[in-house]
């Protein structure tokens, strides 16, 4: 079956663009579940190749994606293994693949995808990391410290929220755009230096930018 209707928070970064729904994601809560775990795993560059259809297909490379990266090693089998005719159970293991994608950082991949959206200067700027550092980095020539990978991996996901309503131009100026929701603060100065995922000022910003997943907004 294709055709059917997209829930609200269709997440499109680079290789995730749906232009169909086939049965059985037609379910509303498997279709949450599928793009949730699809845009995460490609916010942090899992996805090789262009997804249009929300499929069988597409969740067989959601699970080369994880077993490249190595991650939820115990879910890629089950990913292809599950029968169609069993929705709950598929929306239930998507959803421990999305808790498995929030806690494991891929530097290695996420780099690529972020340095390509950002450009190097912004990207550096916001992790408070030296240019040269990153092109270390990116190279593979010194290993990302557990710090900044955490940064990285949560920088990840605030892009992926924002390209659902900006090109790549908007999402860079969106760094440095001042927000009244943010105290007057762009969203690089309330992150600020040496920040973690875990700090106030960290929650602020990738909550307006989850807000636009829904509400595509300035």
């Amino acid at each position: 079956m294709t055709g059917a209707s997209l829930p609200d928070t269709v997440w499109i970064m680079s290789n995730l663009q749906i232009k169909s729904v086939c049965h059985p994601f037609d379910d509303p809560r498997l279709a949450a579940a599928a793009i949730g775990a699809l845009g995460r795993a490609d916010a942090m560059g899992l996805l090789s190749r262009q997804i249009t259809r929300l499929d069988e297909s597409a969740l067989q490379r959601l699970g080369a994606g994880l077993a490249e990266a190595g991650i939820g090693q115990v879910f890629v089998a089950d990913l292809v293994r599950l029968p169609s005719s069993d929705p709950d159970r598929i929306s239930a293991l998507l959803e421990k693949v999305c808790e498995a994608l929030e806690q494991s950082p891929a530097p290695e991949h996420e780099w690529r995808t972020l340095q390509d959206v950002l450009g190097l200067e912004l990207l550096a700027r916001i992790l408070d990391v030296s240019e040269s550092s990153v092109r270390r980095y990116l190279s593979g020539s010194r290993s990302t410290p557990d710090p900044v990978a955490a940064r990285l991996h949560f920088l990840a996901f605030v892009v992926g929220d924002l390209i659902g309503a900006y090109n790549d131009y908007g999402v860079r100026r969106w760094f440095d755009r001042k927000r009244s929701l943010l105290g007057g603060n762009s969203p690089v100065q309330t992150l600020g230096k040496g920040w973690s995922p875990d700090y106030e000022g960290a929650f602020r910003v990738r909550e307006l930018a989850r807000a636009l997943r829904s509400s595509p907004a300035t």
